[in-house]
């Protein structure tokens, strides 16, 4: 068996944490292929190495004196290597670093180097090869992954490897140029690691036990998801649930491969199982409630607007000639409401009005603000009677009004509309009724 592990920067942030990695990797002779992010925060007001970074280059490109913040960042790793009693020193790395900042070799290349240097820890902590993600991880000139290209370049370079650290978060365009993922992508290196060297399973390693039902900020200590498909992850994610990048479940998905969330602090917890599709019947009803705030409507109504043909491409021509994408589009039958990002659309309010009006001729327009949308997803809602009925029981009993509601094709998903002022409330109601209900 063949196992990808990726270790968060919270897993890594001190010789502590590198002890628990340590023990977790060990215990299992799968585990061979370690994806490490850069240190995060050792405790609350600390800073991620990854921030360090940023700020030691910004003071570099502005031609100000930047040797004690690049000072700062190799203490943070001479703890750690003191703390694991290495025979390791970064010297080298750091003066090429030096010499590369004052040449302004980019953002995207300083933002790297704390997953390059920790990688370099991880090797010689756990005795394996370290293989840097610039040579394996490749960009295009526009800083798009070539993932066809990467895959090829990975399975060749791992398949002469027993055991590997491979940095997350950066790659290079071919000319040796690095390039980095969003914020998060360590996850998407995981992902195309276990890809290449065709995994059992990739485990993601973070500082929770899993992906939980709902925000842990709005229902106090919420249960953990066991088992979520790909596409429930999706919808949970696009919608605000952060536990994985989203764009690190593409590789795998199209393999077959199953992603395990776990907690680097207590590795007895099963954490979530994230695959394709399954025939285990879900916990609950549904799988997850993850919502955003931030959203506006614009109704347009007009008489017999059911038999224009066009009406709806025109209408959603002129929010793209303002470069505004929409969520959602309920309609009825002389009605059709567009749902926004608030802050988009406010600079940009009377252009659209306007170009409503000249494009479909409406009998009335209204717009409301200060809204939020709220996703139920679950793959149980499909086989389940009366789960919208459910909702807007739970919904009426806690005195919240609904703006809109949505449901997917699939049936897959739910989209509830609501004030902002009762998103936490919504949220709650939703829980309790189908979570701590059948607890």
């Amino acid at each position: 068996m063949k196992k990808v592990v990726k270790f968060g920067g919270s897993s890594l942030a001190n010789a502590e944490q590198f002890r628990k990695v340590g023990e977790i990797i060990r215990s299992e002779e799968s585990r061979r292929y370690v994806v490490p992010s850069a240190p995060g925060k050792r405790f609350d007001g600390d800073t991620k190495v990854t921030d360090m970074l940023y700020a030691c280059y910004a003071a570099a490109e502005a031609g100000e004196e930047f040797s004690g913040k690049l000072q700062a960042i190799k203490e943070r790793f001479r703890e750690i290597i003191q703390g694991l009693s290495l025979d390791l020193s970064l010297d080298r790395e750091f003066e090429q670093i030096a010499a590369d900042f004052s040449a302004h070799a980019g953002k995207e290349y300083a933002a790297s180097r704390g997953e390059f240097l920790n990688g370099k820890v991880m090797a010689a902590y756990l005795g394996y090869e370290f293989v840097d993600a610039s040579e394996v991880i490749r960009f295009d000139k526009n800083g798009v992954l070539e993932a066809e290209k990467t895959n090829k370049l990975l399975g060749k370079r791992l398949a002469k490897c027993e055991k590997a650290v491979i940095p997350g978060f950066y790659g290079a365009e071919d000319s040796g140029k690095v390039r980095t993922f969003s914020r998060g992508g360590s996850d998407v290196t995981g992902s195309l690691v276990a890809k290449a060297i065709m995994a059992d399973l990739y485990e993601n390693w973070t500082d929770v036990s899993g992906f939980l039902v709902t925000d842990p900020r709005i229902v106090e200590n919420p249960a953990v998801i066991e088992n979520i498909t790909y596409r429930e992850l999706r919808e949970l994610s696009y919608m605000g649930a952060t536990v994985l990048h989203e764009e690190a479940i593409f590789p795998v998905r199209k393999e077959g491969i199953p992603i395990n969330i776990r907690n680097t602090n207590h590795p007895e917890d099963k954490g979530t199982f994230i695959v394709e599709s399954t025939c285990r019947k879900p916990k609950y009803t549904i799988t997850g409630i993850a919502g955003k705030k931030g959203f506006c409507s614009i109704n347009i109504e007009k008489s017999m607007m059911n038999s224009e043909i066009g009406f709806g491409r025109k209408v959603l021509q002129v929010f793209e000639d303002q470069g505004i994408s929409f969520e959602h589009i309920p309609s009825g039958i002389d009605t059709l409401t567009v749902y926004v990002h608030q802050d988009e659309f406010e600079e940009k309010e009377q252009q659209v009005i306007a170009g409503i009006h000249r494009a479909v001729s409406p009998d009335f327009v209204e717009m409301e603000s200060d809204l939020a949308l709220i996703a139920v997803v679950g793959r149980g809602m499909k086989s389940t009677r009366g789960t919208a009925g459910r909702i807007f029981s739970a919904l009426a009993h806690a005195n919240v009004n609904v703006k809109m509601i949505d449901q997917g094709s699939s049936e897959l998903n739910i989209i509830i509309g609501v004030e902002n002022r009762d998103f936490e409330t919504a949220i709650k109601a939703i829980y309790d009724i189908f979570v701590l209900t059948q607890m």
